[in-house]
């Protein structure tokens, strides 16, 4: 079985989502969102409008300003929710976030995420997660001798994760919040109060604003300076001033 393959039924994708993308899947992004420690964000640039791949990629269509999640191949971080979650994201968000990325697409997920391996400025994105102590390798059942070793590396330094005794898998965890599962499944999805539901248009308006949270999206990521009148930085004051929602 070729390695392609291979990687589709470990991850258990559809045919058809393995159909979305091939080993030589790969382009540059920016990053616009961290989610957590091994999932992002990520728009391209397509030169105007929407362009097609070439003919003998199976890469999907490029849009502009389409925002693309993205999980880190090979690695699992800690969930938000679990002890050592929120510090596995600082470090994937100041490694990555509003950077540009190489994005190596392996697979795509049960969930319509692209499953990749980032990296900035030749650095590999999850090599350095592993050596830092933010995540576990999660290498196609630990075949991957690199990340192996740099998980033990990191064990031993007692470095991220391995500060303290105890640490729970991502994995393991999740079995045992089981009961959250639709929760989180929303969260790491397509929740519609979180920023990654929003993709760049011709708003520039608060009046076209639906949420505080997609006006927020509108300055940061798609250059709506006019939300933000007085240029404090927040903006539509209406949606986003004291009293009102996220």
């Amino acid at each position: 079985m070729g390695k392609w393959l291979l990687s589709c039924w470990l991850v258990g994708a559809a045919a058809a989502a393995c159909a979305a993308a091939s080993p030589d899947a790969e382009f540059t992004a920016r990053v616009i969102i961290v989610l957590d420690g091994d999932t992002v964000m990520v728009v391209r640039a397509c030169n105007g409008g929407r362009q097609a791949p070439p003919a003998a990629s199976r890469l999907p269509a490029c849009v502009d300003n389409k925002p693309l999640k993205v999980r880190l191949a090979e690695i699992d971080a800690p969930e938000k929710e679990q002890p050592g979650g929120m510090e596995s994201k600082q470090s994937l968000s100041g490694m990555v976030l509003k950077r540009r990325v190489s994005v190596d697409v392996q697979t795509v997920d049960k969930y319509g995420r692209l499953v990749a391996h980032l990296a900035v400025n030749g650095r590999r994105v999850s090599e350095e997660q592993l050596r830092r102590g933010m995540a576990w390798e999660y290498s196609n059942y630990h075949s991957n001798k690199t990340y192996v070793a740099l998980e033990r590396e990191a064990q031993r330094a007692r470095r991220g994760l391995w500060a303290q005794a105890g640490a729970v898998p991502p994995w393991e965890w999740r079995k045992l919040h089981a009961g959250d599962e639709p929760r989180l499944a929303q969260a790491h999805t397509s929740g519609t109060a979180e920023p990654e539901a929003y993709a760049c248009g011709s708003k520039r308006f608060c009046s076209e604003m639906s949420s505080c949270a997609e006006a927020r999206f509108y300055l940061a990521h798609c250059g709506a300076k006019s939300l933000d009148g007085n240029g404090d930085g927040m903006p539509c004051e209406t949606l986003c001033g004291s009293g009102h929602g996220p």
